[in-house]
């Protein structure tokens, strides 16, 4: 067992894998001003953004979650790994070669241990199924399925397409000769343990890697190709292992990451060759799912990509087969619109053709117009609903109209409500005046759920997460200053550099503000602080388990609220309203004694006191002028 990763190569992991790179392959980052960027938090849910990422310093903060840290806390959340298996993800990614200390206490290991192995394993896997696409006999079968459907080698080449052998045991004994283990075999998916020991879970399908949205091969999906195979479905996937989850991997989303981010649309379609056949056309924000529906944790994924929130609305374009499925798939899907504050549309071809075959048939430009043709998602669904109906008999259109109110209630867009009405009523026949009646009964009784938005009889209700303990906030004017001090002292320490030494825990109201002041301390003080990132890491150090650790992340990258870079007099002026702040809680503190305090019986400690007070003014006036000076 291995002993600790050395410091130094824990420190050049920290400066090498760089903040904003590793974070912008989860959530797109727009630029926020003062070296900052901005997303959707990837830890919970939120309308708009309060994810932030200062890459000058490393470290990350969410100012709604509270989630923090550096680089290599951000993949320990992401992923759900320990602190080493965090540092050894982050060093395969940017080819350091890790060292380990074995003199020291050994690491713990756990299962998310594997994952640097298992994406190696997966990989090896990827590249040795391309070999035998492109050289064995029995993959004939595999290069005629992508020649019927318009993909040629180059094609298969750019989407990683391969084959996996017929025998059994091609793939196992090939990893096994790179020198992987039965447990990471069996571990990773490829391999499954039999009666007669490991064999090939994938055997004599086409195949397409599944990578993450930093292109690491995590799975795959196999398409069944010969009449004999003994698994009858026509689509395999990877099982669920320790770094691949289907219910929240989008196959695709590494080559449409930038463009989703980039133009803000997202195009989600239904399978492999789909995905394939957009981007060969041009519609290169298409992704899917892989064998599984479309649910939350994929919009999830595609919210933090185009940065979908209230005042940047992009699209997301759903195709479904004209067919019943395709119906119940675009109801599945309306009934989860309310996850994207994004307009939701579809596009379904006349003739029922998926993109592929649209591809196929008709050529690039069909599947682009596709797309361009594309109608909002809750048009769609009102046209399926109406079509259930006989418009023509008034009973079935009152009942229809009943129905299709509470679409028209269920619609995010509150302004688009009354247009949505009229619409409905040319769609029916019916007077205005009547269809908008009815919508305001279905929005009094409130909107019922579309498909099925409730808690499956059966199921037990998730419980609801434990309430964190909240920090203080740098909105809360209660410690604006205090904490717009230490936010400078972390970003710019040489701008307070010695200055900050005058200052104590008394000058900090919040115990974990003033936890951070004596950490700074203990870490030689802003005058002594190495460059950007060590200093924040060796702030964060000195404070150890303190609960306050989680306010240094959110200092480190909090913009100032200045407009301009900051400079020693900007700092020192905050230093002296700081001070000044502390000074006035004295004199309040002074006066209440005063107050309590009979100038004839103690007439001694009473004129003490009064000198004392009119010092302390005095003082006060003098640290005003200084952060007035200051342009503070």
């Amino acid at each position: 067992m291995a002993g600790r990763i050395k410091d130094e190569d824990i420190a050049l992991v920290r400066e090498r894998a760089r903040i904003d790179d590793i974070v912008g392959s989860y959530v797109t980052l727009k630029n926020a001003g003062g070296g900052s960027l901005k997303g959707l938090c990837p830890f919970h849910d939120e309308k708009s953004p309060s994810f932030n990422v200062t890459p000058a310093r490393g470290f990350f903060y969410c100012f709604g979650c509270q989630e923090g840290g550096d680089v290599i806390d951000f993949i320990q959340k992401i992923d759900q790994i320990t602190f080493s298996e965090a540092v050894e993800t982050l060093a395969s990614k940017v080819g350091i070669q890790l060292r380990y200390d074995d003199s020291g206490a050994p690491m713990q290991r756990g299962p998310g241990n594997q994952r640097p192995r298992l994406v190696e394993a997966h990989k090896v896997a990827a590249e040795y199924f391309v070999e035998q696409l492109f050289g064995a006999a029995d993959a004939a079968a595999g290069r005629q399925f992508l020649d019927q459907r318009g993909f040629d080698k180059d094609a298969a080449v750019y989407f990683g397409v391969g084959f996996s052998p017929r025998g059994g045991e091609a793939l196992t004994a090939h990893l096994r000769g790179r020198g992987f283990t039965n447990a990471e075999l069996v571990a990773s998916g490829l391999s499954a343990d039999g009666q007669r020991g490991l064999y090939d879970r994938f055997r004599g399908r086409l195949m397409w890697p599944i990578r993450d949205a930093s292109s690491d091969v995590i799975g795959f999906g196999a398409r069944r190709l010969f009449d004999d195979d003994r698994i009858e479905a026509k689509y395999l996937n990877t099982p669920e292992t320790p770094i691949y989850k289907k219910s929240k991997v989008l196959y695709g989303v590494d080559l449409a990451r930038r463009e989703i981010a980039k133009g803000r649309q997202a195009v989600v379609v239904e399978g492999y060759t789909d995905v394939m056949a957009c981007h060969l056309a041009g519609v290169q924000t298409a992704v899917a799912t892989c064998g599984t529906s479309f649910g939350d944790d994929h919009a999830r994924v595609l919210r933090q990509l185009l940065l979908d929130h209230d005042q940047f609305r992009g699209e997301v374009i759903f195709t479904f087969d004209g067919d019943e499925a395709g119906q119940r798939a675009a109801l599945k899907a309306f009934a989860g619109d309310q996850a994207f504050a994004s307009q939701t549309y579809v596009a379904v071809e006349p003739d029922g053709l998926d993109p592929c075959d649209v591809r196929l048939q008709k050529g690039d430009a069909a599947v682009r117009e596709l797309i361009g043709r594309r109608v909002p998602l809750y048009r769609f669904v009102l046209t399926n609903v109406l079509s259930k109906y006989d418009l023509d008999r008034a009973d079935t259109r009152i009942d229809a109209l009943r129905e299709a109110a509470k679409l028209v209630v269920s619609i995010r867009d509150r302004s688009k409500v009354d247009s949505f009405t009229r619409e409905l009523a040319g769609q029916l026949g019916m007077e205005v005046d009547q269809v908008r009646s009815e919508v305001y009964r279905a929005a009094s009784r409130g909107p019922e759920p579309v498909g099925d938005r409730r808690t499956p009889v059966g199921q037990p209700e998730v419980a609801a997460p434990p309430p964190r303990v909240d920090i203080p906030s740098p909105r809360d004017q209660r410690f604006v200053i205090e904490w717009d001090v230490l936010k400078i002292a972390m970003q710019h320490p040489a701008l307070v550099g010695v200055a900050f030494d005058e200052l104590d825990d008394h000058d900090f109201t919040h115990p974990w503000l003033a936890a951070v002041r004596s950490a700074m301390s203990k870490a030689g003080g802003p005058s002594a602080a190495p460059a950007a990132e060590a200093w924040v890491v060796a702030v964060r150090d000195a404070i150890g388990n303190d609960p306050a650790a989680a306010v240094v992340s959110a200092l480190a990258v909090d913009p100032l609220r200045l407009g301009r870079e900051p400079d020693e007099a900007y700092a020192l002026a905050l230093l002296a309203r700081l001070q000044e702040l502390t000074c006035a809680r004295r004199i309040q503190d002074l006066k209440s004694k005063l107050q309590r305090t009979n100038p004839i019986d103690r007439a001694d400690d009473y004129n003490k006191m009064f000198g004392e007070l009119i010092a302390l003014e005095a003082y006060r006036s003098d640290l005003r002028k200084k952060a007035i000076s200051g342009a503070l």
